[in-house]
């Protein structure tokens, strides 16, 4: 069995946080299954960073070659 790539990764919002992940793991976005864990939060007044985004990105394994 191959083992499942899977990362969480953290960013200031989801998109941020899949944009890291998917450079990590140098794939795209049509290779991987990508869980929102948390949302990013804001802080008080609206000043970004109080809570950061947070998601896993796992890479999809090819079940059929060609």
């Amino acid at each position: 069995m191959t083992p499942k790539l899977s990362i969480e990764v953290e960013g200031k919002t989801v998109e941020e946080a899949i944009s890291k992940a998917l450079k990590q793991l140098n794939l795209s976005r049509k290779k991987v299954k990508i869980e929102v864990l948390s949302e990013e939060e804001k802080g008080l007044f609206g000043m970004q960073g109080a809570k950061p985004a947070k998601v896993r990105v796992s890479a999809m394994q090819d079940k059929e070659k060609a």
